[in-house]
């Protein structure tokens, strides 16, 4: 019972040293900034890039996985990973800031990359149905199929991984990240170079988030 008084009041303390230092609350607060204007502006972006014509790519690896339905099990596993990531990082705001950084620098990597490589999505591709992105960000007249170079939801899994430090919860993300990868294959709703190359920008984007951390106060623990 004291161990678990002291985790529980370590918790706030953490909040509160790391509340104290301005470069912290001015990083955090630019950062959920950042991230609310992304949101609000990825319906146009997305609007933008389904409309236009793109080129379809040839992908021996893909052709060999029949196209299945597996929207369920996808975010399944997506959102449990979300829940073991928070219960995480919630509690060390140093690494919390990385994360969100993270994410935000891969979504504009994503929005790079999509500008510049139109693409068409890959043959027998069935929609990905996800309750909560498109209700509230992907939200169109039909389903979004040409959001593909690179996987979002296999590098935000990645992200999370990353974010669990030396923890036994980096492996079980790890497979998850593995699985979602295969699932959004199985689907067809998305190519495996998109898939192979999300890990690379999540570690990129983790790496670079970690400067605007300031990666010596970072709980790694």
């Amino acid at each position: 019972m004291p161990h678990l008084i002291a985790a529980s009041n370590s918790v706030p303390a953490a909040w509160q040293s790391a509340w104290q230092q301005a470069a912290f609350r001015y990083r955090l607060l630019i950062t959920l900034l950042l991230l609310v204007l992304l949101v609000a502006n990825l319906p146009h972006f997305f609007a933008w890039v389904q409309a236009r014509p793109g080129v379809r790519l040839s992908d021996p690896l893909l052709a060999l996985l029949p196209a299945h339905e597996v929207s369920w099990p996808t975010f399944i596993v997506i959102y449990i990973s979300a829940g073991l990531a928070f219960s995480y990082v919630l509690p060390r705001p140093y690494v919390l800031l990385r994360l969100l950084g993270a994410y935000w620098l891969m979504q504009i990597c994503r929005i790079m990359l999509l500008a510049l490589l139109p693409l068409e999505p890959p043959l027998g591709l069935l929609p990905l149905r996800d309750p909560i992105i498109d209700t509230f960000i992907y939200v169109s007249a039909g389903p979004i199929t040409k959001d593909l170079f690179f996987s979002g939801h296999t590098a935000t899994v990645m992200l999370f991984a990353l974010a669990m430090g030396t923890s036994q919860r980096r492996r079980w993300l790890l497979a998850a990240t593995a699985v979602v990868g295969f699932l959004v294959m199985v689907q067809h709703v998305h190519y495996s170079y998109d898939v192979v190359a999300a890990p690379i920008f999540a570690l990129g984007c983790y790496w670079l988030a970690g400067w605007w951390a300031d990666p010596a106060a970072n709980e790694l623990a």
